[in-house]
Order: C-alpha cells, then sequence, then structure tokens
C-alpha cells in the first residue's frame, strides 16, 4: 500500500498571507487532539504564524515547530460564555494584529457565532460571519434532525422523549436496537444523559438507562441503521460568503474507536457527487457559511445517505483531505478570509488517513466483527499520518509520553463499554 508522504511535499500554486495568523481555539480538556495538531502544521507551512489555546504547555500541539505560541489557559467548555470571549479578546490583544479563528469543537464554534459582532470589532479577528443561531442549531440533535425534515435531508427516524413516561410510550413501539444520543451538544460536559452515541439492544436496557435521565430527559432516541447494511461516509467542505462551496471534499470511513460510532481512525478519500450535491443543496438551503465537518451513514436497504452529525467547524480528520492544488478547508478559510483566491483542483483520490493512537484497537475490533468498508479502495495512493511528520516530530514523541498510560486505559475502558452493547464517543 501507498507509503506516508509528507504534506509539505505539495508544490502550492498559491501564496497565503503571512501577516495575518492563525489561531486555534478549543474549550474543554482534551490535549491529544490532532485536529488541531494537523490545522497548525497545515497553515505553518504555508508560513503563516500559528497560535494556539492549549491546556498546558507540554500538548503536542504546543510542540508543533509550526506554532509561534501556545496560550496556556485550561478550561472545561461550561465557563461562562462572557468569560470566554473576555479570554479571547485577551489573546487577541497579545497577539496584537487581525488574526484568524479557528475552532476546534462545537463550543467555540458556537461562542463565535453567538458573539461575532465584539469579537470582529476592530478587525481583531477574522471568521466567517453567520446566522449567529444558526451553528448552536447545527450542533444539536434535535435542531439539525427538525433542519433535515425541514428541507427534506435523510436522516435516521427519531423521538425527542419530554419524560420518562414519553421514553416507557417510546419503548412500547420501537423496533431495537435503537439509538440514544445527548440531545444538545453543550449538555455533553456538565450533565450528560449518555456517555456519546449509545446502542441500546432491549426494551428493559432503555427503560433501565433512562431512571437516571432525569426530567426532561436530555437525550434523543434514534432508529440504528445495522452496520452490515451501511456504510460511513464523510464530507469536508468550506462555503463561502454566499453559501457556494469553496472546497469539497468526499471519503469513507473505514475504521473509528470505538467501533462503528466513535472518531474516525482510517478513511480513505472516495469521489461522491450524490453526497457532494446533498451537502451543497443542505448549506445553500440553511445558507452557512464557513467549515463543515458532515458525518452520513449510507443505508443499503434504501439506498439513502443519512445525515447523522453536522460539526460546524473543522474536523478532527481534515487532513484526509488536500485537493492537486495544495488545498485543504482550513488554508481555503484563510485565503478566503484575507481576500485571495481559493485555487480550484480536484481531490486526490485515494488517499489514506491514519490516527496512529486509535486505529490499532480499531483494527483488531473490526477485524473480529468481520465488517468490511466496499467502497475503500484497495491501495493507497498515499498516507497522512495524523500525528508523526518528518518535518515535525515532537507532537507525535509528546503524544506518545501523554498517551501510554492514561490513553491506554481510556481506550480499555471504551473497549469493555461496547462490548457490553453501548458504544461510546462522537462522530469526529
Amino acid at each position: 500500500m501507498g507509503g506516508p508522504v509528507a504534506s509539505n511535499a505539495v508544490s502550492m500554486p498559491f501564496r497565503a498571507d503571512q501577516d495575518v495568523p492563525g489561531l486555534i481555539v478549543k474549550f474543554g480538556d482534551y490535549p491529544l487532539h490532532h485536529g488541531g495538531v494537523g490545522a497548525i502544521r497545515s497553515l505553518g507551512r504555508l508560513g503563516v504564524p500559528m497560535y494556539a489555546i492549549t491546556e498546558d504547555a507540554y500538548t503536542p500541539a504546543a510542540v508543533s515547530r509550526y506554532l509561534r505560541r501556545a496560550f496556556v489557559w485550561p478550561t472545561t467548555g461550561t465557563e461562562d460564555p462572557e468569560r470566554l470571549v473576555e479570554g479571547l479578546l485577551r489573546i487577541g490583544r497579545r497577539i496584537g494584529r487581525p488574526t484568524v479563528l479557528v475552532p476546534t469543537d462545537e463550543e467555540a464554534a458556537v461562542l463565535i457565532a453567538e458573539h461575532q459582532d465584539i469579537l470582529a470589532d476592530q478587525g481583531r479577528f477574522l471568521f466567517p460571519r453567520v446566522d449567529p443561531a444558526l451553528p448552536r442549531r447545527l450542533a444539536s440533535k434535535q435542531g439539525l434532525h427538525e433542519l433535515c425534515v425541514e428541507h427534506g435531508i435523510p436522516s435516521p427516524s427519531a423521538a425527542f422523549p419530554a419524560s420518562y413516561d414519553d421514553v416507557v410510550a417510546f419503548a412500547e413501539k420501537a423496533r431495537f436496537p435503537v439509538v440514544a444520543k445527548n440531545r444538545e451538544a453543550f449538555v455533553r460536559r456538565r450533565r450528560p444523559a449518555v456517555n456519546g452515541t449509545t446502542k441500546i439492544a432491549t426494551r428493559q436496557g432503555l427503560l433501565t438507562l433512562a431512571r437516571d435521565w432525569g426530567e426532561p430527559p436530555g437525550v434523543i432516541l434514534q432508529e440504528y441503521l445495522p452496520r452490515e447494511d451501511a456504510e460511513d461516509w464523510i464530507v469536508h467542505a468550506v462555503f463561502d460568503a454566499d453559501s457556494a462551496p469553496l472546497a469539497m471534499f468526499t471519503g469513507v470511513k473505514v475504521r473509528s474507536w470505538p467501533p462503528h460510532a466513535g472518531m474516525t481512525a482510517n478513511a480513505y478519500v472516495v469521489d461522491n457527487p450524490e453526497l457532494s450535491d446533498l451537502a451543497a443543496r443542505f448549506i445553500k438551503q440553511i445558507g452557512f457559511t464557513g467549515i463543515i465537518d458532515l458525518d452520513l451513514r449510507f443505508d443499503r436497504r434504501d439506498g439513502q445517505y443519512k445525515l447523522l452529525d453536522f460539526n460546524p467547524r473543522m474536523g478532527a480528520q481534515f487532513r484526509l483531505f488536500e485537493s492537486e492544488s495544495g488545498v485543504d478547508v482550513v488554508r481555503a478559510m484563510h485565503l478566503n478570509l484575507t481576500g485571495r483566491p481559493v485555487p480550484e483542483g480536484e481531490q486526490r483520490v485515494g488517499h489514506r488517513y491514519i490516527v496512529e493512537n486509535i486505529d490499532l484497537p480499531a483494527l483488531l475490533a473490526y477485524r473480529r466483527s468481520g465488517y468490511t468498508t466496499p467502497h475503500a479502495p484497495a491501495r493507497a495512493s498515499g498516507t497522512e499520518l495524523a500525528w508523526l511528520a518528518g518535518d515535525d516530530p515532537l507532537p507525535f514523541v509528546t503524544m506518545l509520553a501523554r498517551f501510554v498510560r492514561p490513553g491506554a486505559k481510556h481506550l480499555y475502558q471504551l473497549w469493555r463499554t461496547n462490548r457490553r452493547g453501548s458504544t461510546t464517543s462522537s462522530n469526529t
């Protein structure tokens, strides 16, 4: 299969504005985030000064050779929004010039959208301007489902119980297994009802779990799309102020961790015009601007791509996708926000992306289940590793140092949960 290739080996037919830095914005405690490292490298290799908010001075992002400065700011994601906005403005004053914001989680994306006027005041920060209420609605499972119904976008059938009695009534008629998810993305850190996407096999199992969900239950109950009849796809794109695509990429997810419902561990670039058209139509209908990361599941039973998750921000695996002209979604956004054209170019079909620390356990789990991904290419045209890069080795070393004990324990806990019939984490 194709071996790892250095991302900076691609000849760039464009120049980024090196006078406009980028700032990785993240809230919450997740130091081993390969997406942030990827964004730092992506723009840093173009000569763009890069800054990042980090949990401490020894995260993989903080030690990247392409990072000019880490702003150590431990957060939980549950802080008062005004406090977070003031912290961002304080960082902006220390950078001292207009800076492109690159959010890596829903909390950051929603905060920026809902406080965009003050953040953009005096040109301090640059970011796509969007309807302030839209990112929060898209990040909500209920909000996304309602938008899908409104605009004719296929999605799994769903129920939104308002009480335990509603759960009981649902259980009487439901076809098991079903899937439970936290209804609002922002409850996951304060009082999550479930640990991410949870498959529930029986009526009694649902009723037992529901006793701890409180009133009202903060969950969405969704139809389960059987893995043997489905295939996972991803769309990454960035849209301009008119909701027209500046760059659009499609790929198939081969493995995730935890299996079938977690973070992408291994994926390939695969052309899918039908999926591109679906995403472009939905974005135009809702009027979104900026970067998107979509998770869809192709249901072979009815031939439909069903939208599972809409992340209104950069996805962790965005570096899977790069055009032949060297453009990824983060580069495209920076070019657009700094008034530069985004070069056209086809995506690199057959390119592969591997997240080293989670792909090995995922591989073992998928081999046991016998699950395959029919649309995955037989051979990779090239491979991008999430952590290891010859021109920037320290993030990989730091990831290993921080991952070995707590990381291995975490993977084991997720595996045990999965074995009991519940799958945790989100499709990012």
